[in-house]
């Protein structure tokens, strides 16, 4: 029964890394310092809609574009403060450069792609072509 109770986290440790070499923005930056945001990818039947924290981002620091079928998601935070009084004791804020990139199916219409940003949060919205929607087909009783 012991060993049963050890096999569950490792299992769930072993799923963990596996999902993180899955990932299709890995690599050393990730390991050793780098940084990317949060993000949700939600789909409905006519969009996808993927949802990124950057807090504290200026809109003109934050990059939006499509690569082939990839949503690539990069950006910079610099500090704009000066720090003559001292060291830090203790720094979390991250500053620097991100990059993220986001496998899309290639039924994504290109030309409908709105980004919008507020609240520390980029929202984009990637219609789905015609062909992805699919038609629904009403059923006659005959």
């Amino acid at each position: 029964m012991r060993l049963m109770k050890l096999e569950q986290p490792l299992t769930r440790l072993r799923d963990q890394i596996d999902r993180l070499f899955e990932q299709p923005h890995f690599g050393a930056g990730d390991l050793f310092g780098g940084w990317t945001p949060a993000v949700d990818v939600l789909e409905n039947k006519e969009r996808f809609t993927v949802k990124a924290e950057l807090p504290g981002y200026k809109l003109e620091d934050i990059d939006v574009s499509l690569q082939e079928d990839n949503l690539i998601l990069s950006g910079e935070r610099r500090s704009d403060e000066e720090h003559k009084e001292g060291e830090f004791c203790r720094s979390e804020r991250h500053y620097g450069k991100f990059h993220r990139s986001i496998p899309l199916p290639s039924t994504v219409d290109a030309g409908g792609i709105e980004a919008k940003y507020r609240d520390g949060i980029l929202t984009v919205t990637l219609p789905k072509t015609e062909k992805a929607r699919g038609k629904q087909i009403e059923v006659l009783a005959g």
